[in-house]
């Protein structure tokens, strides 16, 4: 055994040496590392203030805790066999534990994975942390295994315990145990016992290193003594047989075990010596009938923490495949927690870890349980009563499925997922310190034995589904060191010391980062600290001394890496990159004196790295972290600075910086050069404590152009600025441009000042200059904050009798300055009589000024020689009065004087201290760059409490006598005046509103809601009859908007506004109210009258028209019907809604009933998608059936009405025709060629054919011209029929006309052709007939019009109307039909033409 301080050197020295000899030491060290383990508890202690204290609940307690046989005989999901269900099926989490794809959710307190979402991956913390854990190769243990396995057949690895020895147990039964120095001490057993129990299983040594148990795949339990190797147990009934021992762990009592089956039960072994008799007594804790335990831990206690009152309990934590359960052992089996796990992954491991943590000052232990994804820290605690409670700490979510952890220290843990990499995490951030790769293990894992492949397999496949993961015999950990069994080999990881995780970081040349680790053990905020002791100011001083030696060899390795060739750029970068990690370093450090001697001169070797290290420096001065720099640094800087023309950091570093040391000649010369003012005012007051001298350089930049009137240039105005600030300063006692002036110091220095700008002359002054050039430069430089500088100094001035004569000189200077020269604008005069008056209002005033003054700038302000600058003269006058001078003048004459010069500000200034509030009222309609705030002057007066009933009477009296302007100002401002303050008084307004446009306005803002009026309508008591008024108004003025303000107005009746709206013929308007009131079809009806209208316009429009603007107004006017229809169609009947929709559709359909299919309307398309949209919106609420018949019986009509037109029109034609008279082409016959009165005497009829040939009728029958039918003669023309013209005469037959002499001789003769038609039948001879010249008309009517249209249409037309007797023609059959075109008969009768005399 080492001590204490032999354990320290040997962390201190591990970077010096091999593996094998830090692993042979780490065996030795029992001691030691049992004490690693105490100093974590003292360190726990130390930093308290940093554990987990959120997120904490108290498990709920239970006043009888339930029993053990209670929760065996508990029913759960655990009680039904187990049987692989498709992944899919499952209701679990089926994300690939492998992937690290996931999502990323805050962490939550359920245990339910169906409720949790995986953190994203953590970065690389490699920079951050360094390489937190040394893992290394036992080469001696490796060795002898592999040649265990060849020699005697020890077989492979399977399971491994480590205590201050190492057991390691074999598949052929073998157990093989190791001192601290690798070598093999013993080995247990043999290969013939190995043949009958099977394999070893599990391994577990006492705390006293003096026994071990080994459980075997066929159920034995063996146990040994490890100082003589010999057999002391060989146990085989402490469980049913059959089953393969899991776990076997020994208790901190040395006669109790627990062990832990294939079968899922867990039996307590209770060993005794009687009589020298070696016994075993088992007792069953945990059946695995009601849920297969696979994990078991006892609680061990380290010999310090002997005596905690929680080691009296003998805990244990059991994990089934369902819950987690905490019982104690002693004094008697008690259950003290169940925690069930909720839907979990089927193939996930259960993990159970306990360590002993300090939280609130109290050292307890904590359980640490996983299955998946998800770390639960349970910390129990025993409170004064003897009870256990449990309190649920932070959960710790994952992004892998773990299969194993391990505490290394209370506050750090190991973590082992489902790809074997290992993850270092820090339990109180939960933050990854490490991830390592060890893969190259080839870790053991324990499945075989989970699924009892040497007892024949009889697990449930619950249990075989988790051991395929399972290597909880594959890992041991021991007094901070982790050892994981390999097939061929076993490693052990351990925490590296801070100092070698430095130099790991040295080693790999990441010098940044080992710096930034060293500096994060300094501070205090590293994670997994090994190492430090002591108390802090120690520790830190211990890593400071480590990266002091870290920055030499940084900044030897950064002018031995600088690139000797190439572009100045890539060195500049390179230093860039380097240098400022020095500087940062040095100075966090604060170690000034290492930076700017030893540093710098290594550093100043190269130029690029100088100028780099001095630009490093900057950011450190302008915030005022570095102080107390060296000259030669200093001087150094100002030069670097300056030959990079950067003239503006050297200013701000100056007025950082100590420069006494400096040459203050050449400073002053650099900074007037370069135009640094306020590094020159500051070198002037701190290195030379000379204040006047700066402002005598500045005065004499400024002075010249203002004098003479010129504008300054920017870099004058500056300077100009800089002088104002900088007088303030000093007789204020502020430093400039910083700080203050020593106290001693602040009365001499104002002195000086006001002595500098008081004098009468300035230094080298010239003839020319006029008096006082300080002030007068000053006060036409910026005249307003030259007196506020002023007026702050008065302020800081005490009353002794010089402050008070400076003041009154002052005072007199600016007065003779600025009133007896007129080169001052009004602005600037108004200001010093405002700063006058201000200080003349002091109660404590001493100043004295001439009241006549006050006078004079009363004149000049408001009798000014031309009116320019009017609103600034009022406002310089208006400060004045406000800031006090109002005292200074005659109140009537400054009235008179305010109202000439129309200054209605001043007038309402003054009114307003008469409280004359009603005259202000004028003021504010004067003045029109005001005249809109009357409104809210008005409401304040009458609404803010503190004024008169007579003044507010007086106020509102104006406003009624001025109401006109207020309402052609703004109507909705004037109407919210008179709803908020004088509702009941409306009636009275509008009477005093003459003007009507005027009054339809004011009437709108009130009560149009759109207007934006913020008043409550119930308040209102406005009569029907104003809201009418305004209705009226709108229509006269604003028709187009009517309907839109009735749908928001309120207060009107119906019957007067429908009244009003027939006034002025605002139909839509009248339809509106008409609807609202009721009568939908009366609305409708108008409607359907303006739709009508509009079409009868369109209709009727010149053809040649190129434009029709009321195209539009038609398809607007029919959808307003269209809605009307539609609002109103859900409330009526079938009928009703048939009396609104199909006269709509009617009066759409009426126009292209008048156009014929020849010459059709140009608006024939529109209007037939206008009447399809009528369909279209009627086809919901009439049948279909209905609107068919309706469009077939107007279809019906309107080719009935076609027809009677046509037949109108041919009737005409034919009337017109047969009633025309015939003019022969001679006066003779076409016989006998004599004159047809020849014969007179003789009873001789002439008969003229409408071919124009004479003849008498003797001569005719003489030639056989005439044809017998039915009784009656038909003549035919001889001329005609001899001139073979015989086919004509058959096809189509003459009309003729006979002419009588005398009203005697009359004499019908009917004819016809032979046809093919129906006999005819004659009809009775009372009834008219046509005679032979009618009959010819008719056929020559017949052959015009030869074809199939129209006559065949009035053929059927005549059938089927013919028994009408209401017709204006009947027909009269006469014969069968004498042209092919009759299909039936037709039938015609006509009236004969009246008989005529010659």
């Amino acid at each position: 055994m080492e001590n204490e301080q032999d354990h320290e050197n040997v962390e201190q020295n591990l970077c010096a040496k091999t593996t094998e000899e830090e692993l042979n030491k780490s065996f030795n060290l029992e001691a030691s590392l049992s004490k690693f383990s105490y100093i974590d508890l003292d360190k726990e202690l130390e930093f308290k203030n940093d554990l987990i204290d959120d997120k904490e609940f108290d498990i709920p307690q239970v006043d009888t805790p339930p029993t053990l046989e209670s929760i065996l005989n508990e029913t759960d999901d655990e009680d039904e066999s187990f049987v692989l269900e498709d992944p899919t099926l499952l209701n679990i989490d089926t994300i690939d534990s492998h992937s690290y794809d996931t999502s990323s959710v805050a962490s939550s307190d359920s245990g339910d994975r169906t409720n949790l979402k995986r953190k994203k991956r953590l970065p690389d913390s490699f920079s951050l942390h360094g390489s937190v854990m040394r893992h290394s190769l036992l080469k001696g243990i490796s060795a002898q295994i592999v040649s265990a396995a060849d020699k005697v057949d020890a077989g492979l690895p399977t399971a491994i315990a480590v205590s201050s020895l190492i057991a390691v147990g074999t598949s052929h039964g073998l157990a093989l145990i190791f001192d601290q120095n690798q070598a093999l001490r013993l080995c247990l057993g043999s290969t013939s016992v190995g043949g009958q129990y099977g394999a070893i299983s599990a391994l577990s040594i006492n705390n006293d290193c003096s026994r071990l148990l080994c459980g075997f795949a066929k159920g034995q339990i063996t146990m040994w003594d490890l100082a003589s190797g010999k057999l002391l147990r060989s146990i085989t009934d402490a469980h049913p047989p059959g089953t393969a021992i899991l776990h076997i762990k020994f208790t901190d009592d040395p006669t109790l075990a627990i062990c832990n089956d294939s079968g899922g039960s867990v039996f307590e072994l209770t060993f005794k010596r009687v009589m020298g008799v070696r016994t075993c007594e088992s007792r069953c804790l945990f059946s695995g009938s009601k849920g297969e335990v696979c994990c078991i831990e006892p609680l061990h206690s380290k010999p310090d923490l002997k005596d905690h009152p929680i080691t009296q309990f003998s805990l244990l934590a059991m994990a089934s495949l369902t819950k987690i359960l905490v019982i104690g052992l002693k004094p008697s089996l008690k259950v003290w927690m169940t925690f069930p796990y909720g839907r979990m992954d089927p193939s996930s491991v259960p993990l159970l870890a306990w360590h002993f943590v300090a939280v609130h000052n109290y050292v307890n232990p904590m359980l640490a349980f996983c299955r998946g994804d998800v770390v639960h820290f349970l910390l129990v605690k025993r409170d004064e009563s003897g009870a256990i409670h449990v309190t649920k700490q932070k959960l710790l979510h994952l992004y892998y499925d773990l299969i194993n952890f391990t505490w290394i220290n209370s506050r750090t843990v190991v973590l082992l997922d489902s790809a074997e990499k290992l993850h270092v995490i820090d339990r109180q951030t939960q933050e990854e310190l490490e991830t390592v790769e060890i893969s190259e293990v080839q870790l053991v894992y324990n499945s075989s034995h989970f699924k009892s492949l040497a007892t024949g397999g009889n697990v449930s496949q619950a249990l075989a589904l988790v051991g395929e993961k399972a290597c909880y015999q594959s890992i041991s950990s021991y007094g901070g060191q982790i050892f994981y069994l390999g097939t061929k080999s076993v490693y052990v990881m351990m925490l590296r010391s801070w100092r070698e995780r430095v130099d790991h970081l040295l080693k790999q040349d990441c010098l940044t980062e080992a710096l930034a680790l060293a500096w994060s053990f300094h501070e205090g905020k590293a994670k997994a600290v090994v190492g430090l002791s002591g108390d802090a100011s120690k520790r830190k001083a211990v890593v400071a001394d480590r990266m002091v030696e870290i920055l030499f060899h940084y900044t030897d390795r950064a002018l031995k890496k600088c690139p000797d060739q190439g572009k100045i750029q890539v060195m500049e970068q390179h230093f860039q990159d380097m240098v400022p990690v020095i500087v940062d370093y040095c100075l966090l450090l604060q170690r000034k004196d290492l930076l700017f001697s030893q540093m710098y001169d290594k550093l100043s070797e190269n130029s690029v790295a100088k100028g780099v290290f001095l630009e490093c420096l900057e950011p450190y001065i302008l915030s005022d972290k570095l102080v107390g720099i060296t000259p030669q640094v200093m001087k150094d800087l100002i030069v670097h600075f300056q030959d990079k023309k950067l003239m503006e950091n050297v200013e701000a570093l100056i007025v950082h910086m100590d420069i006494t040391s400096l040459d203050i000649q050449q400073v002053v010369l650099m900074c007037w050069e370069n135009h640094l003012y306020d590094a020159m005012i500051y070198v002037y007051n701190r290195g030379m404590n000379e204040f006047i001298s700066p402002m005598e350089k500045l005065f004499k930049v400024i002075a010249p152009p203002l004098n003479a009137g010129k504008t300054l240039t920017d870099e004058q105005v500056v300077m100009g600025n800089k002088l104002l600030v900088y007088i303030s300063c000093c007789l204020a006692g502020r430093a400039y441009p910083l700080g203050d002036i020593p106290e001693d110091l602040v009365p001499l220095v104002k002195n000086q000042v006001f002595e500098f700008l008081i004098r009468l002359h300035s230094a080298e002054a010239s003839p020319e200059e006029e008096i006082y050039p300080y002030v007068r430069t000053l006060l036409h430089f910026d005249t307003r904050e030259f007196l506020n500088v002023l007026a702050l100094t008065f302020e800081d001035f005490k009353n002794d009798k010089q402050a008070v004569e400076y003041q009154q000189r002052i005072v007199d200077i600016l007065l003779k300055v600025m009133v007896e020269n007129s080169d001052f604008t009004p602005s600037q005069v108004g200001c010093l009589f405002t700063f006058l008056a201000r200080q003349l209002a002091k109660p404590d005033n001493t100043l004295f000024v001439n009241r006549t003054l006050f006078d004079q700038v009363l004149e000049f302000l408001c009798s000014p020689d031309d009116d320019s600058r009017h609103s600034e003269r009022q406002q310089v006058l208006l400060e004045l009065l406000q800031a006090g001078g109002i005292v200074q003048f005659e109140e009537s004459r400054l009235i008179r004087m305010a109202e000439k010069a129309e200054f209605y500000q001043i007038c309402e200034f003054m009114y307003e201290r008469e409280h004359q509030y009603d005259k202000i009222i004028d003021c504010y309609l004067r003045d029109p760059l005001r005249e809109e705030e009357v409104f809210n002057y008005i409401h304040n007066i009458l609404s803010i409490p503190g004024h008169s009933a007579e003044e507010k009477q007086s106020v509102w009296q104006k406003a009624m006598d001025h109401i006109e302007e207020l309402v052609s100002l703004k109507p909705c401002k004037a109407a919210e005046l008179v709803a908020t303050h004088f509702s009941e008084q409306i009636e009275t307004v509008i009477k005093k509103l003459q003007n009507q446009v005027l009054l339809f306005k004011f009437l709108r803002s009130l009560l149009d809601p759109r207007e934006g009026i913020h008043v409550n309508p119930e308040l209102l008591q406005i009569s029907p009859c104003i809201t009418e008024w305004f209705i009226e108004l709108l229509c006269q003025f604003n028709p187009n908007q009517v309907i839109e303000t009735l749908q928001v107005l309120e207060g009107y009746r119906l019957e007067e506004t429908i009244q009003i709206t027939q006034k002025y013929q605002l139909h839509e308007v009248t339809a509106y109210l008409l609807e609202k009131k009721g009568d939908i079809h009366g609305a409708f009806l108008i409607m359907l009258k303006r739709l009508q209208s509009k079409l009868k316009e369109i209709t009727h429009q010149d053809e040649n028209t190129k434009e029709d603007p009321s195209l539009k107004d038609i398809e607007d006017t029919m959808v307003e019907t269209i809605a009307l229809c539609q609002r109103n169609s859900h409330n009526l009947n079938q009928q009703q809604r048939e009396a609104l929709w199909f006269p709509l559709l009617e009066a759409m359909m009426a126009p292209q009933k008048l156009s014929s299919s020849a010459a059709p309307h140009r608006h024939s398309e529109a209007l037939k998608s206008l009447t399809m949209q009528v369909l279209n919106s009627m086809a919901a609420f009439i049948a279909l059936p209905s609107i068919l018949q309706r469009i077939l019986q107007t279809l019906l009509e309107t080719t009935t009405s076609l027809l009677n037109q046509d037949l109108h029109w041919s009737l005409c034609n034919l009337r017109s025709s047969v009633t025309r008279g015939l003019n022969p082409k001679q006066d003779y016959c076409s016989i006998c060629l004599q004159q047809y009165k020849r014969r007179q005497e003789m009873a001789d009829e002439i008969i003229v054919f409408s071919c124009g040939h004479l003849y008498h009728s003797f001569c005719l029958q003489n030639k056989e011209c005439t044809i017998e039918m039915e009784g009656q003669t038909r003549w035919t023309c001889y001329k005609c029929s001899s001139s073979n013209k015989v086919g004509k005469l058959s096809e189509n037959s003459s009309e003729i006309k006979k002419g009588r002499i005398t009203p005697s001789q009359v004499k019908t003769s009917p004819s016809c052709h032979p046809s093919k038609g129906d006999p005819a039948v004659k009809k009775a001879t009372s009834e008219p007939v046509l005679d032979p010249q009618q009959i010819q008309a008719f056929d020559r009517l017949c052959h015009l019009y030869r074809g199939s249209s129209r006559l065949a249409l009035l053929t059927e037309l005549s059938q089927s109307r013919g028994s009408e007797s209401s017709r204006p023609f009947s027909g009269s059959q006469s014969g069968p039909a004498f042209h092919s075109i009759f299909q039936k008969n037709f039938q015609l009768q006509l009236i004969p033409p009246p008989a005529t005399e010659d």
